[in-house]
């Protein structure tokens, strides 16, 4: 289905067509070839197809959706989805003057994919690809149709297009945040003596979904252990817990934890989550538009080397958005495989960042925080600020 087929400028653009042209010109760019969902559903303005957001196989092939921006061209730009999708299109019109609904698997996508591509002229194009996203058979395809084009990988840029939050993406990013600490404070109330760690994960998804948040993944500790897996193992008084939660609203992530404690914290607990504070602190200090996002990193190591904890807590920063570990990115390896490559760079106003000091105690076991911040030209503002402290269990 071709929508608008003879239309010839678009309206309505999510983006910041100035800046994402400039990305592209910068990348060696003609056409972005967007196939992941994250960044399909950034340059569509927030739309993510329902059907698939859970899993991307049907048949003998896989959803394929597929967003093509030609640099400076707003007019030329497609979107390739599902035959479905003309229903969504009818309710909420894409942006985007050429609608192709007609797909069901990989290969459907990228030969529509390709004809637009001729259609508009740009089969030698250079078109920016995304490899760990665009299956091999669609890969195939498309370098066979086209050979005359050069395929450039666009990660990098595109991972820059989505480092700079607007003001609506903060908004979505703060409502997350806010949505899993809630819903985190409720279930450590909620939970008593004797609630197995796959009950309190599965109260955490209740509390999630009912306050509008799509729950992701719940990483629970209780007493001494440091298995963050589901199991039956049951929280007993005098044990702390350790909750990790990640959702997502409208598709951005909150991802933060909180620590609980059935009965009162004594006071080798305060101590050591007061050590854990001032690691997270010395790094919050630092977080302003225009430092070095590895002064930040430096300095809130400085501190955590001092302290008498080091042995056994380490710190990590990284960049939030649509996905959990995105730019800026912080820090080598640690522990996700890719390169600070923002280490040098001066941190921007509206980056988000998950700041977390993590550890892991031998006998009161893993005690940790993390937070979430969006840097500002005087500092930080912090993203679901409560319950830092310990939560008691069993009070609902």
């Amino acid at each position: 289905m071709n929508i608008a087929p003879g239309k010839t400028e678009a309206s309505g653009i999510p983006f910041d067509q100035a800046r994402v042209d400039r990305l592209m010109e910068e990348a060696g760019i003609d056409v972005l070839f967007a196939t992941s969902k994250h960044n399909t559903q950034y340059l569509l303005g927030g739309y993510k197809f329902i059907f698939f957001a859970a899993m991307d196989a049907i048949g003998h092939s896989r959803y394929l959706p597929i967003v093509l921006y030609e640099k400076g061209g707003p007019e030329h730009a497609a979107y390739i989805g599902n035959k479905m999708e003309g229903g969504e299109h009818e309710n909420h019109p894409f942006w985007t003057p050429t609608l192709h609904a007609a797909c069901w698997g990989t290969l459907d996508a990228a030969n529509l994919a390709v004809e637009h591509l001729q259609k508009i002229g740009k089969q030698a194009a250079r078109i920016g690809i995304e490899p760990a996203f665009l299956p091999s058979d669609a890969y195939s395809l498309i370098r066979k149709a086209l050979p005359d084009a050069k395929l450039i990988d666009a990660t990098s840029m595109l991972e820059r297009m989505r480092a700079i939050k607007t003001e609506a993406e903060l908004e979505k990013l703060r409502t997350a945040s806010e949505l899993i600490t809630d819903s985190m404070l409720a279930t450590i109330a909620w939970a008593r003596e004797g609630t197995t760690k796959t009950d309190i994960i599965e109260q955490l998804r209740r509390e999630e979904t009912n306050r509008g948040a799509h729950f992701e993944y719940c990483l629970l500790t209780l007493g001494a252990s440091h298995n963050r897996a589901a199991s039956s193992q049951a929280w007993k008084q005098g044990e702390v817990l350790s909750i990790d939660s990640g959702g997502n609203y409208h598709g951005y992530i909150g991802d933060l934890c909180r620590m609980g404690i059935l009965g009162e914290p004594d006071a080798e607990l305060e101590d050591l989550l007061s050590e854990i504070e001032s690691v997270q602190q010395a790094a919050f200090s630092k977080v302003k538009a225009g430092t070095l996002g590895g002064d930040m990193i430096a300095h809130a190591e400085s501190v955590l080397k001092a302290s008498k904890v080091a042995a056994y807590t380490d710190f990590f920063a990284h960049g939030m958005g649509l996905i959990t570990h995105e730019a800026p990115f912080l820090m080598t390896n640690h522990p996700v495989t890719y390169e600070g490559t923002y280490a040098a760079k001066p941190l921007e106003k509206n980056m988000v960042l998950s700041v977390e000091t993590t550890m892991l105690h031998s006998t009161r076991g893993f005690i940790k925080l993390e937070d979430t911040v969006a840097v500002t030209d005087t500092g930080y503002a912090m993203f679901g600020d409560r319950g830092r402290g310990w939560n008691r269990g069993g009070v609902a």
